[in-house]
């Protein structure tokens, strides 16, 4: 039907929303398909955006000019910040949005975007030439050419929902399965496996007893996730928090054998740190309760969404359990828990940029490469799309390292260690987490999304206005020197800090715990800083700058191994010293750096010598100048 597209992004859910976002931006023509427009972008699961390690990616996804931030902003009606009494390394932004509001939101970008066209239909295969991707073929038989593909296709390949012993292919509950795709990702040879997640019931809210719940009001005085939102919704919802009880537990342990999960009929792996009910009642016996959490899914509907329910049970079963906990004994439930099970392709299939290495052209993002969570689905999509475009428009890829953000170890993670369940980030996974901040995010990223055309000159020249900024106040703090006289002391004891032994300077004072840039204010050489902004990050460097100095320094030896390039054509088998485990992993994963062969599993530092002493025989092999042999010639 056409073939004037550069890029066609295969799903509508936050990876495909970013990248279809971001490669229209980047002046590619892009035509996104979803199987039902009006489930665009639509939160299968909790309307919630961000978390622990989560609010990083949605903040990086907004530095380098993605949409998360941006709508979960102007839909959120609870605000929270985790680990708020904890360093600044592992505190993370949550809000719970409006379900319905984020969905329309989302879809008016994108069909405001001008290179960007929306279709509803279902992707059934992909044209493949030579190893190339050439177009897509829709259920009505018709063909759609691009220069690129990015699938995105969340739980939709060859879905199949559980609730009890009742089984219903969907790639979520009342949506059509993608099993055509699957069966054309697995002919063109793909690895591909089985994973499982699930969902909750959803009550209605006016049935709850809320008086018997803890209640627990939004943060007073949030932040945005984005740094282009300049001012916040005024409505608010509050979350309440109660608990299973024996009786529950009682009725799970006597009617095990009907959960799906349980029962066998589940053959998806499910995620180990987001148990079902089912796993926590069975395998944590020594709990004899678990935490129940309600949250309203929007302003205009009485739906709650009842974490910490999830299960696979059969209906009646489930009315038992919801009523058997407190507040909740007279709660109707509006829609029924269920698990579901999907495939995906085994990432270390892919390229650094989300490139699949069995067919060039071809992208894939979100739950499809094993991961869970809308934010993991969108750094992805984002990634994808930056590089489709990329290679589409002959731009160099857009590649981070795990110095650079989080969302570079998310893609590291996956293509060199592939999943055996499904991938979350967690702020233990990223080795620099001190200096990847949230709140550095917009430092860190908005330069590159401004070369990448994501993000505006105006934008970038404020963010690097304000670096600028924060280091001159740093330099001011360093050259404040105060002696220890009994002035100086005087004005110390009066801010319930220690007295100066030895000469030290307005930041050294900084470092002090319980100590923030205004305290320093009747002290000589402090100055007002009008910028919020900046005081937090001046604080930061000041009371961290140990630390962060000792990442930093480690940061510079990765980039020395990053730098380090493998010949794409390094034969392992000829490798000297390496067990028939380590050669199977090297010739599968096709690490690019010796830094990405380094952290494949079971990798030793005699294994990754071996390597070394091949390239270096690979670097000093003579090229042969002499004329070909003519016998050799037709």
């Amino acid at each position: 039907m056409s073939s004037g597209f550069d890029i066609i992004v295969v799903g509508g859910g936050h990876a495909g929303c970013e990248a279809a976002l971001a490669a229209a931006r980047m002046g590619c023509e892009t035509l996104l398909f979803n199987i039902n427009l009006d489930s665009i972008a639509l939160m299968s699961c909790n309307p919630a955006i961000g978390g622990l390690a989560k609010g990083q990616l949605v903040k990086e996804v907004d530095a380098l000019g993605g949409e998360m931030g941006r709508i979960a902003d102007r839909t959120a009606v609870h605000f929270r910040l985790l680990n708020a009494s904890k360093g600044p390394a592992v505190q993370s932004s949550r809000v719970q949005c409006d379900k319905q509001l984020y969905r329309l939101a989302m879809k008016a970008t994108l069909e405001r975007e001008p290179r960007l066209r929306l279709r509803q239909s279902l992707v059934d295969s992909l044209v493949v030439e030579d190893g190339r991707v050439r177009g897509v073929v829709d259920e009505l038989g018709i063909f759609y050419g691009a220069r690129a593909v990015i699938i995105t296709t969340g739980t939709f390949l060859n879905g199949l929902i559980h609730i009890g012993t009742t089984r219903v292919p969907a790639g979520r509950a009342g949506e059509t399965a993608s099993v055509r795709l699957a069966d054309c990702l697995r002919s063109l040879g793909f690895e591909m496996g089985r994973m499982k997640t699930g969902t909750p019931p959803r009550l209605r809210a006016s049935t709850i007893d809320f008086s018997r719940l803890e209640r627990q009001d939004s943060d007073p005085h949030p932040r945005p996730f984005s740094f282009t939102t300049q001012r916040l919704r005024e409505e608010r919802l509050p979350s309440y928090f109660s608990y299973t009880t024996s009786e529950t537990h009682e009725i799970m342990r006597a009617n095990i054998g009907e959960s799906a999960l349980y029962s066998g009929r589940i053959r998806g792996v499910s995620a180990r740190y987001c148990p079902s009910l089912e796993d926590k009642v069975m395998r944590f016996t020594d709990k004899d309760r678990h935490p129940v959490v309600l949250e309203h899914e929007g302003l205009e509907t009485e739906e709650i969404y009842a974490k910490g329910l999830g299960n696979s049970l059969p209906p009646h079963l489930q009315e038992r359990i919801v009523h058997s906990v407190p507040g909740l004994e007279e709660a109707q439930i509006m829609r029924f828990a269920y698990a579901i099970e999907y495939d995906f392709v085994q990432p270390t299939q892919l390229r650094p940029t989300l490139e699949t290495k069995l067919v060039q052209g071809l992208y894939l993002a979100g739950q499809i490469n094993g991961t869970s969570g809308y934010e993991e689905a969108a750094a992805q999509g984002l990634w994808a799309g930056i590089n489709a475009a990329c290679a589409v428009s002959g731009r160099p890829p857009f590649l981070l390292t795990r110095a650079d953000a989080y969302m570079a170890v998310m893609v590291d993670d996956l293509i060199t260690r592939g999943v055996d369940e499904p991938y979350r980030m967690f702020t233990s996974r990223a080795e620099y987490r001190l200096i990847l901040r949230e709140d550095n995010a917009l430092f860190r990223l908005a330069g590159m999304g401004h070369e990448l055309g994501l993000i505006d000159a105006e934008t970038a020249a404020l963010v690097k206005e304000r670096q600028r900024r924060i280091w001159a106040v740093i330099g001011r703090l360093s050259n404040a020197r105060l002696y220890p006289v009994g002035e100086i002391n005087d004005l110390l004891a009066g801010m319930g800090t220690a007295p100066l032994k030895t000469p030290s300077s307005l930041f050294q004072i900084l470092k002090r715990e319980g100590l923030s840039y205004d305290d320093l204010r009747p002290l000589p050489g402090w100055e007002p800083v009008e910028d919020e902004e900046v005081k937090r990050q001046v604080e930061i460097e000041a009371k961290y700058e140990g630390y962060i100095k000792r990442q930093r320094e480690a940061v510079e030896k990765l980039r020395d191994q990053e730098g380090k390039r493998i010949p794409p054509d390094l034969d392992y088998d000829t490798v000297a010293g390496l067990s028939n485990e380590l050669r199977m992993k090297l010739k599968r994963v096709r690490p690019e750096t010796v830094a990405q062969a380094g952290r494949i599993p079971g990798m030793t530092g005699a294994a990754l010598t071996a390597v070394l002493i091949a390239i270096k025989r690979l670097e000093r092999a003579p090229v042969s100048t002499a004329p070909p042999d003519e016998t050799c010639i037709d």
